[in-house]
């Protein structure tokens, strides 16, 4: 720092690493965008105004851009692909500088070797290309901080994960010493760094658990100031009584509530004004609860994932295997049916028949029947189509997808403008190269979330404005995780930053529905009008392109990094 001495007042002229020019600034509090330069030195903002360019090392011309705090996505799934591709290439890319990992209920860690292969079975082919050489949640932050990252990541220990550690998969309630040993594992998590716990209730094995093991393992992550996010138990016919169960967990536990991607699904449509509702009841009795949302109306599972969760156990070969038996094959076909146990929203489509909803998206030995639905597919094979469903899955030996369109777009829309709700992308950190690319998938909001909300819903259909997009992109999700020195521009925040090209935005990874297939031509497909991404004062994005740089921090809860 250089001081000039001017009329008696001391004026100081700061060296800055970066000067970003004559942007349009959103600063991610919901203002009106200003015309002010922002300097950056040693990682953080240090100066807002007009400032003198020729005390930067590097200036970006942000004429006609928008520059705003760098997005964080509070709801990801990229814990192990950040660890196969430290580029973070497909989020970095659409602006996302800060991941929450550990979400549904699923983290990679703690683990225990006795059942990892339990644990691994719950996970992608992604689970494959790791080598899983740690064991507790704080091995975990320590791989991702040797390794780098090119965004900063923050986790959540998963209650599925802590179940499987302690108790396998079983369909039971756990013993008092289980229960104790895994109350020891969420304590450790948290000590570790954690910022709270997520729970899976549609899945294996969260939907296992009963309300009061989750409020035993809530009232621990409480003790250390974390939060309780929740994949709830059923998003469909039940939405409104499982919202009351994750709104019990929090309120008996004292801990802050986040619902995630708490848009109803197929079975549900017509629910979210009684939903917000209870929205407001909670919030009336003090209960600090907030949700999140995407903004696709479709999804991209393994056809195994709509079975009933018993028949999931051991992952898509073990599920297929158990379909070959004839007795098993007609429990499985009734209980799917029935949903008794609610399974992910997708599920709503098979439950109530609406299989030309329902596409092939990947298969080996059906490769003439990709692009079809399973209407279609019940016809040409004369069969019923849950049992055209069935066949094709056992034939595909569990390796096979499908698209399901399971979400109504009104549905989207009043989320989008509902006071309580941020926005996340439910996706990966993936790449178009690389082992990530070879994954096979639909993965438009892995590479598009943000950018096409900023496109459909604020540029065309003005349902926000693209200051209150940007706060619910920002600040909003890091007052929520208590990330007081991120999501916003102000002086002495990291240096978290976006700038975009508001007019010519554009997500080039969705198809929206009705579907143009072949879809190969849209998974891995980067957005345009990202112009730069700036993580902790380092350049990652520059003119639409990668630098390589892994500027990242793994981000812990009780240092508040």
């Amino acid at each position: 720092m250089i001081t000039d001495t001017v009329d008696d007042k001391e004026c100081e002229i700061m060296d800055y690493d970066i000067i970003i020019k004559n942007g349009r600034v959103i600063d991610g509090t919901g203002n009106p965008w200003m015309k002010l330069d922002v300097g950056i030195s040693n990682g953080k903002i240090s100066s807002m105004g007009k400032l003198d360019t020729s005390q930067a090392e590097n200036i970006i011309d942000a004429s006609g851009l928008i520059v705003a705090p760098g997005f964080i996505d509070i709801h990801t799934h990229s814990d192990l692909t950040l660890l196969i591709n430290s580029k973070a290439e497909s989020k970095v890319r659409q602006g996302v500088t800060t991941e929450v990992l550990g979400n549904c209920g699923t983290s990679p860690a703690p683990i225990c070797s006795s059942t990892l292969d339990l644990l691994k079975k719950t996970w992608g082919s992604e689970a494959d290309e790791v080598d899983w050489d740690w064991k507790t949640f704080g091995d975990y932050l320590k791989k991702l901080d040797d390794q780098g990252t090119a965004v900063n990541v923050a986790g959540l220990v998963g209650h599925g994960t802590v179940r499987i550690a302690a108790m396998g998969v079983d369909n039971r309630q756990p013993s008092s010493q289980e229960l104790a040993e895994m109350k020891e594992l969420v304590m450790s998590a948290m000590v570790d760094g954690a910022f709270g716990m997520s729970s899976g209730l549609v899945y294996l094995p969260g939907s296992f658990a009963t309300t009061d093991e989750l409020v035993e393992l809530c009232k621990v992550v409480a003790q250390y100031g974390g939060l309780y996010t929740s994949h709830i138990r059923g998003e469909r016919e039940t939405i409104v009584d499982a919202l009351k169960e994750a709104i019990e967990i929090a309120e008996r536990s004292g801990i802050p509530l986040q619902v995630s991607h708490n848009c109803p699904k197929y079975g549900a449509h017509g629910k979210f004004e009684e939903m917000s509702k209870i929205y407001d009841a909670a919030r009336n009795r003090g209960l600090d609860l907030t949700i999140d949302n995407d903004a696709h109306t479709d999804f991209n599972p393994q056809l195994s994932q709509v079975l009933p969760q018993w028949a999931q156990a051991g992952g898509n070969e073990a599920a297929a295997e158990r379909l070959r038996d004839p007795d098993l094959r007609e429990r499985i076909k009734k209980e799917t049916l029935d949903d008794k146990l609610p399974g992910p929203g997708y599920a709503g489509l098979v439950k109530h028949g609406r299989w030309d909803r329902i596409f092939l998206l990947h298969a080996v030995k059906n490769k003439s029947l990709i692009g079809k639905s399973f209407e279609e597919i019940a016809t040409l094979k004369n069969k019923d189509p849950i049992d055209a469903y069935i066949d094709l899955l056992v034939e595909e030996d569990g390796n096979a997808s499908a698209l399901f369109n399971y979400i109504d777009e009104d549905d989207i829309r009043a989320l989008l403008r509902h006071p309580l709700m941020m926005v996340c992308s439910d996706g990966n950190a993936v790449a178009p190269y690389g082992i990530l690319g070879k994954i096979q998938g639909y993965w438009p909001c892995s590479y598009g979330e943000y950018p096409y909300i900023l496109e459909r819903y604020v540029r065309e259909e003005g349902i926000l404005t693209l200051q209150e997009a940007i706060r619910k992109m920002t600040s909003f999700p890091a007052q929520k995780l208590g990330l007081k020195d991120r999501g916003q521009i102000r002086e002495g925040m990291w240096a978290d930053i976006v700038v975009f090209d508001f007019k010519n935005i554009r997500d080039r990874a969705t198809c929206r529905f009705p579907y143009s297939f072949p879809l190969s031509n849209y998974p891995h497909r980067y957005p345009e009008g990202i112009e730069h991404v700036i993580v902790n004062g380092q350049v990652v994005v520059t003119k639409g392109e990668h630098t390589g740089t892994l500027a990242g921090h793994v981000l812990r809860h009780h240092t508040r990094n």
